[in-house]
């Protein structure tokens, strides 16, 4: 169990990094949501939109697993090393919404994201191999993986991201 000792320690880790990540936005004003500064390579909006997306597809991948459909990783029309497109088609489906809005959504998805991630078992969470859309790196990962490196990781790197627009934006 590489990370944490349990899918308890990892939802906790995702509640705790979600909250510290989106609570950076409450001093951002709706007027500047979409204000690009130089040093920063994302607007406030496109770093919320950014993790709407992410967490969409990862329960998506499971959602269509599980009804048996074929799994493409990391979404129809995308490829790995190509992602700068499946990134903009997050922040177009986002675009209209205001920040409120934004951060709204993702207090939510993540709520769902964890209701989603505490009906794994243990074993399906830390096994290699318990879902087929986890297994599709050579490397094999587990679910635990995706998730880490799709919530905790980017909720840590994105809150530095946003915490350095908002001192750029003071200048």
């Amino acid at each position: 169990m590489q990370g944490y000792e349990s899918k308890k320690a990892l939802i906790a880790e995702i509640e705790k990094t979600a909250a510290l990540f989106i609570n950076e936005f409450l001093a951002v004003k709706e007027d500047d949501k979409d204000k690009l500064i130089d040093g920063v390579d994302r607007t406030p909006a496109q770093m919320i939109a950014y993790q709407l997306g992410w967490l969409d597809l990862i329960m998506r991948w499971d959602k269509d697993e599980a009804e048996g459909k074929q799994v493409v990783t990391p979404c129809e029309g995308y490829k790995w090393n190509k992602l700068g497109s499946l990134y903009q088609s997050f922040y177009d489906r986002f675009s209209s919404s205001s920040l409120a809005e934004l951060q709204d959504l993702f207090k939510e998805k993540v709520a769902t994201f964890i209701k989603w991630l505490d009906g794994f078992t243990e074993d399906e969470v830390f096994t290699p191999g318990s879902r087929k859309w986890a297994s599709s790196t050579p490397s094999n990962w587990p679910v635990w993986k995706w998730v880490h490196i799709n919530t905790v990781a980017p909720f840590k790197s994105f809150r530095s991201k946003i915490r350095k627009w908002k001192k750029l934006n003071e200048a």
